[in-house]
Order: C-alpha cells, then sequence, then structure tokens
C-alpha cells in the first residue's frame, strides 16, 4: 500500500474505521499532526485532494482518496475484512450501507441539533430518533442468532457498523433505551473491546442521558432605569381588578371522541396484562381470556393484508417496515391491541396483521394520522364466522404454520 497520511482530527469516528481496519490488515497509517478544522482544511493543498473541503481525507502514493468508508474499503482491499466469498462480500456491503443509511445518517440527523451545529426542529428529530429505532429493532433480530454481522470473525462491516453506532452510545440512548436492543448491546460491547478496537477506540463509557439541547441565551440585563421622583398621591384610587392582571387559564385539552363512548365491560389493559404474562397454556388461559373479556359492542376486531406484499423481497426491510407502523400506531396505543405477522421463509414476503380498536369502526384520527393504514386492505371480522374466530386465535398465539407457511417474525402491539 505504501506510505499514507489520513488528514483529520483525531477524535473522529470516521477515521476510526480506516485505523481499526489498518490494525487487521497490518499496514501504517499516519494521521495528520496538528490538524485543525476550519484552517487546514480550507489550504489549497488540502483542496486539491478534496474540492469540498471535508474530512477524512487519505494521501496516497497513487492519489488521494476522500469519504470515510470509501478509506476504509481501501485499507481493506484484497483482506481477510471482505470475507471468503462472493456472497459474503455482497452480504458485507449490504451491512455498510445499512449502517450508513438507517443509523449513521439518522443518529447525526439526532446529535447535530443537540451540539448546536444546526438548528433544533423538534418533528425532524422525532423522525430521525423513529429511524435509529427500526433499524436497532431489525438488527437486534438479525443478531439474536449472529455473533458477527458476516461469517465467523470480524469483517469490515463490523468495523463500520460499530463506528457508527459509537456516538449514539457515547451520547444520545442511555442504558434504558439500549436495553431493549440486549443483541445489538451485546454486539457492540463485544466489538468495542476487542484489542484491535480499543486501541484506537480507547475506552467507551455509554451516556447516563441524551445530551440537552443547547440552552438559550439569557438576554442581557438592562441597566436599572434612575428611580424618577413619585407624583404627590392622589386620594385612594379603587384597586385594579387582579383578573386583569392574572393570564387566562389554559382551556381544557378537548377529549378524544373514543372517550366520549359508553363504558365497556373489556378493560384493554386487563387483556394486555393477560398477553404479557401467559407463559404456558396460551390457548387455555390467553385465548379464553380474551374471548370472555371481548365486548363487541365496545370494541371491533379488524385483519389486515399489506398491498404491495410482491415488493418485500428484503427480510430486515420488510421487518424495518413493520416496526415503523407500529411505531407510528403508537397514538393508538390507550385503544387499540395489534399483532403483526410477516409470513414466509422466502421472499416475497407476506405481512398480515389482527387489530383491536376501541368503538365499532377503525378510529377516524388513526386513519387520518398514521399514514401506513391506506397500505394495508383492512376487513372486519365476522364475528358469526367461526373460521373468522380461529384465524384471530392463530394471529394472537403466533401459531405456525400460519395459512401454510412459516413465520419470518411476528410483532405485537400493546
Amino acid at each position: 500500500m505504501g506510505f499514507v497520511i489520513l488528514y483529520s482530527p483525531k477524535q473522529n469516528k470516521n477515521i476510526y474505521k480506516a485505523l481499526i481496519a489498518a490494525e487487521y490488515v497490518g499496514v501504517e497509517i499516519k494521521v495528520a499532526e496538528n490538524f485543525q478544522m476550519g484552517v487546514s482544511n480550507k489550504t489549497p493543498e488540502f483542496l486539491k485532494m478534496n474540492p469540498i473541503g471535508k474530512v477524512p481525507v487519505l494521501e496516497t502514493p497513487n492519489g488521494p482518496v476522500f469519504e470515510s468508508n470509501a478509506i476504509a474499503r481501501y485499507v481493506a482491499h484484497g483482506s481477510s475484512l471482505f470475507g471468503s466469498s462472493q456472497i459474503e462480500y455482497g452480504q458485507i456491503e449490504q451491512w455498510i450501507d445499512f449502517s450508513a443509511l438507517e443509523l449513521d445518517e439518522n443518529i447525526r440527523g439526532w446529535y447535530i441539533p443537540r451540539l448546536g451545529y444546526a438548528n433544533y426542529i423538534k418533528p425532524y428529530e422525532e423522525k430521525c430518533i423513529s429511524a435509529v429505532k427500526r433499524a436497532l429493532e431489525s438488527l437486534n433480530t438479525y443478531l439474536a442468532t449472529h455473533t458477527f454481522l458476516v461469517g465467523d470473525s470480524v469483517t469490515l462491516a463490523d468495523i463500520i457498523m460499530t463506528c457508527n453506532l459509537l456516538l449514539g452510545f457515547k451520547l444520545l440512548m442511555p442504558k434504558s433505551v439500549t436495553s431493549e436492543y440486549p443483541h445489538v448491546e451485546r454486539y457492540f460491547w463485544t466489538m468495542v473491546n476487542q484489542p484491535k478496537f480499543s486501541k484506537i477506540i480507547g475506552e467507551v463509557k455509554q451516556t447516563e442521558a441524551t445530551i440537552p439541547l443547547p440552552s438559550a441565551k439569557k438576554p442581557e440585563a438592562k441597566p436599572k432605569a434612575e428611580p424618577k421622583k413619585e407624583a404627590p398621591k392622589p386620594k385612594e384610587e379603587a384597586p385594579k381588578p387582579a383578573a386583569a392582571e392574572e393570564e387566562e387559564a389554559p382551556k381544557p385539552k378537548p377529549k378524544n371522541p373514543l372517550d366520549l363512548l359508553p363504558p365497556s365491560k373489556m378493560v384493554l389493559d386487563d387483556w394486555k396484562r393477560l398477553y404479557s404474562n401467559t407463559k404456558t397454556n396460551f390457548r387455555e388461559v390467553a385465548i379464553k381470556g380474551f374471548w370472555d373479556m371481548f365486548d363487541p359492542e365496545g370494541y371491533s376486531l379488524w385483519f389486515c393484508t399489506y398491498k404491495y406484499n410482491d415488493e418485500n423481497t428484503v427480510s430486515f426491510v420488510t421487518m424495518n417496515k413493520v416496526g415503523g407502523f407500529l411505531q407510528r400506531m403508537d397514538l393508538a396505543r390507550k385503544y387499540a391491541f395489534g399483532k403483526m405477522l410477516i409470513i414466509g421463509n422466502k421472499p416475497p414476503f407476506k405481512v398480515k396483521g389482527l387489530w383491536l380498536f376501541r368503538g365499532p369502526e377503525i378510529p377516524k384520527f388513526v386513519m387520518d394520522e398514521c399514514y401506513d393504514m391506506e397500505l394495508y386492505e383492512w376487513t372486519k371480522v365476522d364475528l358469526s364466522d367461526e373460521a373468522q374466530k380461529e384465524r384471530v386465535n392463530q394471529m394472537i398465539e403466533d401459531a405456525e404454520p400460519f395459512e401454510g407457511e412459516a413465520l419470518l417474525d411476528a410483532k405485537c402491539f400493546k
């Protein structure tokens, strides 16, 4: 490879990718001394290597390389970090793209405004957080049966994935968040404690709380005006009514129309608790309990089928799609229970679901505010049809095979 120099500030997770790869490949990379952002990257020499002035940039005997993933690929080229077969190479590239597009882009969108480098826009942050959680859920499912992303040892995919997760763990996601993804936790701490990783990254400490937003600047105190001499007081004036000085009391939040429905004998939280706590004899306990509790006047049951199942050709993308739908349904958590099944052991995968909603119809606010709803065909369960009731039972208990096919995954909204 020859002598190479990496231009970037030294504390940068994007240069860690190439430096860790270099440890595994056994090549030496020198990091430029005294590199100063805003100065060093504006010089004519640097702009000749990368006209956009961004870091990192790798200077090689054969010319410069910029973009952190491209630099890491250059360093790892021809080594075992790219796997031992064509399919492993493809899977490594797959996970590199996943970590860049699903995780890194959204983690950056989450922390950059909180560090004060961009305007904070709450809906945009919520979109980024939702996307990060969706990606972590998918990654967690995959890592439940894998130690490494590809094969049985560290590859470039693991190096880039770990570096892209790093600031999430250090700045944004305390234990209370990451504990929802135990396989991602195990994977991350396994990786950062590998000797070749820790040599470059150093000790990693997980944040105890999401970094706060920058404090708003306090207005500068105005100099006190000289006290004016009081004019002679006239005879006592009637005091102004106190009500004129008080702020108007906030108006009460309008009630959800579902809260105005006649009381139901079914207590949704009781059903959710029974579902969660039943570990054995599920049919005899949970399913029987469901029908004992169910109130057809206060609640309705609905089947849903994704309209575009022929597009579900990649397993983790399909699982992400369903996970995102369930996150966006959070607005209905008080009024709904759902099961979503991803069906099939080869693509295209089918997505079908069962939902219990408060009221006789699907709530209007759900149809209006959750755009995923229109991506599904909705059919009300006919409670007089025993075959449909049995289908409800099978979907609640994740029966397999379901309609003659294996289940790839089952998700519950409760």
